[in-house]
């Protein structure tokens, strides 16, 4: 009787877990709707405003800039979702893209400016860096229990002060002709080729995080970090793995940077933490953690990019950018909060 009464509870709280997965999907999908929604809305309202906003040169900047936003958003997401923070992702950008050109520079001669070989090594160079940055990260928050907030403001002085010095502030231009053409390369005149990359790294990340085991434990842990130790996981090793991925995005998207530029420059991603952040949490993603989609920070990152350009589009003053996206991001905070209490009083 005490087994069949054990048994009815156990199936009671399934059914009853089940049934708030269901409640909260439909409202993820609903806020994701939401968000779409706005993001049609400042289209169509800077379009209105300002008809050169709808044309091709407007698109290509839109596109790159978000792109370059997204990448490091990502990977903020996934911190994020474990209840944590980098500070250091733009930093991170900037710093990889100086490593990865300095070692084209000055480990090869690069004759045409078309060796492959000095490609493949200088973008592996900078891949290597930036996710030696995120191991960083990860293993004094996961093992020396270092507040994130500490330790990626400490890595974000660390990285931008090393890129600085690798070229006494200077960019390095002296690289292969190649990556500018690639990097600036389009399909059909309005797709950049780099955005077509990120969309397929997007669609795994999104897969990963809303359907693997990765992705489960990844939300596990910032609602919940006892529970997941509970559950047998190593804690302390998936935390490295997520800021380790933050890292690596980081230096893809240096490498994304550094190709429309055809340089790498010590100040490229200086403001990327601070509109990374502002999309993750406009897109839905909690700062309390164990909430969150790698969509929402998608369009969290196309209202970011759209606002960045219409502001230029309708000759708003470039000053002012910083200034609404930091007001973006402090109202997405708030709403955050609010939606944290509710959460709380239900």
């Amino acid at each position: 009787m005490a087994v069949d009464l054990q048994t009815r509870k156990e199936e009671s709280s399934v059914a009853s877990s089940r049934l708030k997965g269901m409640f909260k999907g439909s409202r993820d999908s609903m806020r994701d709707l939401w968000m779409g929604g706005l993001l049609v809305v400042l289209i169509i309202g800077f379009g209105l405003k300002s008809p050169a906003f709808f044309s091709r040169a407007s698109w290509l900047n839109t596109s790159n800039t978000g792109l370059e936003v997204l990448l490091v958003a990502i990977g903020e997401t996934f911190v994020i979702c474990t209840a944590g923070i980098d500070l250091s992702v733009g930093a991170n950008l900037g710093f990889s893209s100086m490593v990865g050109a300095w070692a084209m520079t000055h480990w090869f001669t690069l004759g045409t400016g078309s060796n492959i070989l000095v490609v493949v090594v200088g973008f592996a160079v900078a891949l290597l860096f930036a996710a030696l940055l995120g191991a960083l990260n990860g293993a004094l928050v996961a093992w020396a229990n270092v507040p994130p907030f500490v330790v990626t403001l400490g890595t974000l002085g660390m990285a931008t002060g090393l890129a600085d010095l690798l070229n006494g502030g200077q960019e390095i231009s002296a690289i292969p002709s190649s990556i500018a053409r690639i990097g600036n390369a389009n399909i059909a005149g309005w797709i950049p080729v780099p955005v077509a990359m990120g969309a397929v790294v997007t669609i795994i990340l999104a897969f990963v995080l809303a359907k693997t085991k990765f992705g489960a434990h990844t939300l596990s842990l910032g609602d919940s970090r006892e529970a997941v130790v509970r559950a047998g996981i190593n804690d302390k090793m998936h935390l490295f793995k997520v800021y380790v991925l933050a890292g690596l995005l980081a230096g893809i998207a240096g490498i994304v940077v550094m190709g429309r530029l055809g340089a790498a420059s010590p100040t490229s991603g200086a403001t990327d933490n601070l509109s990374a952040i502002a999309a993750v949490v406009i897109g839905g993603t909690s700062l309390f953690g164990g909430r969150g989609s790698v969509l929402g920070s998608v369009f969290g990152t196309g209202i970011i990019a759209v606002l960045l350009t219409g502001l230029i589009v309708i000759n708003v003053p470039p000053f002012w950018q910083e200034v609404a996206v930091g007001a973006v991001l402090i109202a997405a905070v708030y709403l955050d909060q609010m939606r944290g209490k509710k959460r709380a009083v239900a």
